[in-house]
């Protein structure tokens, strides 16, 4: 019976692939936020980079497409490519319940734990629900980690912003004592002159339920071909030794996950 299903997945996700073969695409519009390092973010020459855009970039290499890149601030992220704007998603996004029934995803790209970080000088001890109960915590809204912190971490006091820059500076300042995300975005941050005041507390674990199964490429829902073509590149990326070359520059581990 389980040969059965594996047998059916297995030409299902062949036919998806020969339908975005079939449909030929050649050139993609990138989406992606360009406000979240080291994942993606903005140089101050104007260059758009960081793992995220590497990737991009590479997927595109490898499967011979013209891609372009278009930023978008998180929040009309996902309208923006519903409207047309773009045709992926590529930001460090999710791949939830909740979003797949506005979009459709390719495999995970990468699958890190969420972390907190507190100021150097903070007396919480403790990365749980129990040691951050009655703090004020700070996420970048519209994300898992603001659901999160919500659901999970609803005992304290939590703070909701447009971007994850604007959390970082209340905390610096004060204004909130500890915050959550991505817990390699975080250590980015902290290992930068900008991140000097502060410290990582701890990681906590996902829950798949909030935290979905790793950051995948988001597609209009029609698109499913395209999303493929992506999880073949991925695929190809992490056979090729190109995934472990890009990972390496920006982590001290293999982010893939599990």
């Amino acid at each position: 019976m389980r040969i059965m299903r594996l047998a059916a997945v297995a030409a299902i996700a062949l036919a998806a692939v020969s339908g975005a073969e079939a449909k030929e695409w050649t050139k993609v519009r990138m989406g992606t936020e360009g406000a979240y390092p080291p994942f993606n973010y903005t140089t101050a020459d104007g260059t758009l980079t960081g793992f995220d855009i590497e990737i991009g970039n590479a997927l595109c290499d490898e499967l011979k497409l013209e891609c372009t890149w278009v930023t978008q601030d998180w929040d009309g992220i996902i309208p923006g490519l519903v409207a047309g704007k773009y045709d992926t998603i590529l930001a460090s996004m999710s791949i939830t319940p909740e979003r797949m029934e506005k979009i459709s995803f390719s495999e995970k790209y990468y699958n890190t734990p969420p972390g907190i970080a507190v100021r150097k000088d903070s007396e919480l001890s403790e990365a749980s629900p129990e040691g951050l109960k009655g703090v004020r915590l700070g996420a970048q809204g519209s994300t898992t980690h603001s659901q999160f912190a919500e659901e999970v971490l609803n005992g304290s006091d939590v703070a909701l912003y447009p971007t994850s820059e604007e959390y970082k500076l209340d905390l610096e300042n004060g204004r909130v004592d500890a915050v959550v995300d991505d817990v390699m975005a975080l250590e980015q941050w902290i290992s930068s002159d900008k991140g000097s005041c502060c410290k990582i507390l701890g990681t906590m674990q996902s829950v798949e339920e909030i935290h979905g199964k790793g950051a995948g490429i988001g597609v209009r829902k029609g698109d499913e071909d395209l999303a493929a073509l992506f999880t073949k590149g991925i695929a190809a990326l992490r056979a090729n030794g190109k995934y472990k070359e890009i990972n390496d520059k920006y982590f001290k581990f293999d982010v893939y996950g599990e």
